[in-house]
Formats: C-alpha cells, structure tokens, sequence
C-alpha cells in the first residue's frame, strides 16, 4: 500500500511516498482533515506559515491519537522572511502554534517574496541567511529535514556553494502538462528530492481530455494517474484535500503507468491556465521550472 511506502532523503531520513497537503484548507477545518488522514493512513502531513492553518494542523497532529514519531510533520518559512533573524524567529512561531517541540521538515516557501516571485531581484544573499536559520535550527533539534520550494537551479546553486547542510528536497508545482525536467533532472543529479505539490494541477487536469483518456485506458480517476505520475517520476506527491472520500481515493494508486505512457504523459503540452487561480504566482505562468 503506497501509504506504507517511502523514499529515503540524502540525510538517511525517510519520508513518506504519499503526503496530505493543506493549502486552502481552513484553520478550523484542519484539525479535523489531519485527524481523518491520519486514520486512513497517511504519515506526512504538510503545511506552511503562509497557508493560515498550522494551529489547527498541530491541533490535529496532537489528538489524531498517534504516536508524534510516527508523523512526518513539514511546514515553510514565509517567503517574505528574508533575513536569519524573521526565520528564526518564525520556525519557534510555528513550534509554539503547533504545539510541537520538533519538525520533521521545514523549508523556504519560495527564494523571492510573492509580491517579487520570479522578478528581476532574486535574494541570493538573503536566502543564504534564511538557509543558516534553518542549518541552526536543525542542529538544535528543532527540524529534522530542510530544504526549499520553488527554487531553480540557480537559487539552489546559491545555496549550495556555501552551505553546512544541503538541501534535502525542493518542493514544485509538479504534475501532468506541467513537468519540468531539467530542474527535476538536476535536483535528481543533486540527491535532491522532488516534492510535489498541486499533482492534480489544481484540478485544471481534470477538464484535460488527453489526460482523461489516458486516466480511462488504466481504469482510474484523473486524480490516481496524476498521483501516480509524479510517484513514478520518483517525486513526494501532495495533494490537498479536506475530503474522506478523496484521501482514500488518493491512495488508491497501487498501480503503474506503461514506460511509453509515462513518456507520453512527460511530453504533454503545458497546461497555461489554471482558471481562477492563474492570480497566485504559482500558477501566473512565471517560471517554475
């Protein structure tokens, strides 16, 4: 069963295959969506400063009635905390909202403020900053795992020219129409692992009749062959979700796409709109990739 399933970091720490995201899931409805994942079986459960929720997640790590060791709890930093000073302070912020005494993950939601996302500015030394709070918050037993999302590979050379610890994963936007494999390739090369967040793009694949038909010939919903995908292209898949329904169905993925598939899928025209959401800068059409 996929959700049993895990990869195993450059660090020797192993992360769960198959995780809960929890953007867009409300701070008084998170507790609850973490209490019902966990009964269903999944061990990671992921969240960010920026999402609004990490009360309610902690709430919910804390009364799923599981051990603490056996969740992988990940968060963000903020990407408008661009000193060492903001991230330290926020990573406690984030333990003390929690209720946690450690995170198995923490990461840098984005190397430029949203408002700057993919502008001609893009705080390398103000990244290298933020990476020595992470680095110190790791060796004071804080966090686990760090890392980044959505760092190219510049920004991720920046860091590791001069880093103590190296990156561990880099979360993406990452799914079917919308792969970019020279940054998956070169994380690949780095020991660095994918993440992927919004596999199911948001749900703008769903209304994608190629990908529909491709869904058809495996006998499986659109939301199972994008999990499965990304899976197989050997990356964390996250999708989001406050539904039972949807968290089993999500995990129902215990099947595997033809190599000829899976080289149809990687090719697929890029998706260029993601309907109402095409105002984040996420889905803006800026680089990912």
């Amino acid at each position: 069963m996929i959700l049993q399933e895990t990869y195993t970091l450059a660090n020797g720490i192993a992360i769960p295959k198959l995780g809960l995201g929890t953007w867009f899931i409300d701070n008084n409805k998170a507790a609850q969506a973490v209490r019902t994942a966990a009964e269903l079986g999944y061990r990671l459960i992921d969240t960010a400063q920026a999402y609004g929720n990490e009360r309610g997640v902690g709430e919910g790590i804390r009364t799923c009635g599981l051990k603490r060791e056996e969740l992988f709890v990940a968060s963000k930093v903020a990407a408008e905390h661009k000193t060492y000073e903001d991230a330290a302070r926020s990573i406690d912020e984030t333990l003390e909202k929690m209720g946690l005494t450690y995170l198995d993950q923490m990461l840098i939601h984005s190397p430029q403020p949203w408002r700057e996302f993919r502008a001609e500015k893009r705080y390398f030394q103000e990244n290298r900053a933020v990476w020595r709070a992470l680095e110190d918050a790791q060796a004071a037993g804080k966090v686990r795992v760090i890392g980044v999302s959505n760092f190219l590979r510049d920004d991720l050379e920046n860091l590791l020219t001069g880093c103590r610890v190296r990156p561990a994963v880099n979360q993406l936007l990452l799914h079917i129409a919308g792969t970019g494999l020279p940054l998956l390739d070169y994380c690949t090369q780095q020991d660095i692992r994918v993440e992927a967040y919004s596999p199911i793009a948001h749900g703008e694949a769903l209304k994608n009749p190629a990908i529909t038909a491709m869904a058809e010939k495996y006998g499986v919903s659109v939301p199972q062959l994008c999990i499965r995908y990304v899976l197989q292209l050997g990356a964390v898949a996250l999708p989001k979700t406050a539904d039972p329904g949807h968290m089993r169905s999500n995990a129902a993925v215990d099947f595997a796409i033809s190599p000829e598939d899976m080289e149809t899928l990687r090719s697929m025209e890029h998706l260029t709109d993601y309907g109402d959401y095409n105002g984040f800068p996420v889905f803006s059409g800026k680089p990912l990739a």
